[in-house]
């Protein structure tokens, strides 16, 4: 889904964080910033005033002033002109400091708004490129059961009526928690990071087959639930069909694979539901078993690894009574 915030939404969000007023310009803030608008050119999200390559925010501190001011008339009105024709979302001035009236001018003119905040240049950048990034990052919504289970997220998925909510009302039970049902937010907020969260709709939720709608806080308490949490597994849950049973490696190593999701290839695994099996703990020595992979040990590897000095010492010997 395409991401996009408006300036009044970004001035909205920001107004308390850094003490914001709106100096010029319309306060509707119709202007947009769309994801990716960025992706092809050099401009930034945020960044201090630039007119070669201008940023969507432009911050003004007190060098950027002193450099406008050193400027002659002519040449100050033209940099002033470049500032409004490339369009920015916002300017912002620091440290409170007064906006010069040919600027303000320009703003009301062109429509561009104006604000001044008092936290300083370096604060204004840190603060509104990390909301700019997080706010227009790739996210995408997919069906399952997002939890925390021994501190990593796991995304149980399945078909209907797989025993998804069971599962996951069974791990909270043995002190895991829930971050959202059915429709978990994910968002890419860095090139390998799937950040997820829960719709506010759906917030302490859970539905259960035979039960209805559950609230999870007010049943399990507070540390039942957590607000958001770094994707690293997924858990498939199949009903097997009636085929061949899974030849030798697959026994070995397990059901492994990945899933695509936005632009990374996530770790899954895939546990078939069967009468007897109890999926909770196979769940949990799935993300222990992903955990200890992720440290760089695999029992698969080390086990096929101590069978083939087996076979190598075994077949050494029978060369020696040979």
């Amino acid at each position: 889904m395409t991401q996009r915030i408006s300036a009044i939404e970004l001035f909205e969000q920001m107004r308390e964080r850094l003490a914001l007023r709106w100096l010029a310009g319309p306060q509707m803030g119709e202007r947009t910033l769309v994801a990716g608008e960025t992706n092809a050119r050099r401009p930034s999200l945020a960044g201090y005033l630039n007119i070669i390559y201008p940023n969507k925010v432009q911050i003004l501190g007190t060098e950027e002033l002193s450099w406008l001011d050193g400027l002659d008339a002519r040449a100050r009105w033209e940099v002033i002109e470049k500032i409004m024709q490339s369009r920015p979302l916002a300017l912002v001035i620091s440290k409170s400091q007064s906006a010069p009236e040919d600027l303000r001018a320009a703003a009301e003119e062109s429509a561009t708004p104006l604000w001044v905040s008092p936290r300083r240049g370096h604060e204004l950048l840190n603060h509104l490129q990390y909301h700019l990034a997080r706010q227009l990052a790739p996210r995408t919504t997919l069906h399952g059961v997002f939890m925390e289970i021994y501190s990593i997220g796991v995304l149980i998925t399945g078909e209907a009526g797989a025993g998804k909510s069971e599962l996951a009302l069974e791990l909270m039970t043995r002190g895991h928690r829930l971050v959202a049902d059915d429709a978990p937010e994910f968002t890419q907020i860095a090139p390998d990071v799937l950040d997820g969260t829960c719709p506010d709709l759906l917030q302490d939720l859970l539905e259960v087959r035979g039960l209805g709608i559950l609230n999870v806080r007010d049943m399990f308490g507070d540390t039942a639930v957590k607000r958001n949490k770094y994707l690293r597994l997924i858990v498939h849950l199949t009903r097997p069909q009636l085929e061949p049973q899974p030849a030798g490696m697959e026994r070995i190593i397990g059901d492994l694979g990945t899933r695509r999701v936005l632009d990374l290839d996530v770790p899954m695994i895939i546990l078939p539901v069967m009468p007897g099996r109890n999926l909770a703990v196979l769940t949990e020595a799935a993300a222990r078993l992903h955990i200890l992979r992720a440290k760089g040990v695999d029992p698969a590897a080390a086990f096929m690894a101590r069978h083939s000095h087996f076979l190598e010492a075994s077949g050494a010997s029978e060369a020696e009574h040979d």
